[in-house]
């Protein structure tokens, strides 16, 4: 419907989509907001746009998503993260996310897309 294409690639232990789309009057998300301007697409002007995570109550998609936080990631966020960044992540993901704060995971979640998920898309 729209125009709009979607395409999904099915690997052993994860799903990519790709979105085919025009541009939409307030569209916003993980991957910009299409306003031809790449330097407000970084991780961290995506989140303070929109916050940290998607509100349960704001979801297109059915079912619940299993947020995992491995112990691999953990030694990871350990080990390349600094311990500034990390306590300051702690802070702001929990005040951003809110109710979704006490979802299992959610807060180391959102903890490592700060610490490594700062890149322009």
């Amino acid at each position: 419907p729209l125009g709009i294409t979607v395409t999904v690639f099915q690997w052993n232990n994860y799903v990519d989509v790709q979105v085919t789309m025009s541009a939409q009057p307030g569209q916003d998300g993980a991957c910009g907001n299409f306003n031809g301007d790449h330097s407000d697409d970084t991780t961290a002007t995506i989140m303070k746009r929109i916050g940290a995570r998607v509100r349960p109550s704001e979801s297109l998609l059915s079912g619940k998503a299993k947020i995992d936080f491995t112990p691999q990631m953990q030694k990871m966020m350990a080990a390349e993260c600094k311990e500034t960044t990390r306590a300051t992540a702690q802070s702001t993901c929990a005040t951003e996310l809110g109710e979704l704060a006490t979802v299992k995971n959610m807060v180391f979640s959102c903890m490592f897309d700060t610490c490594f998920g700062m890149n322009v898309r």
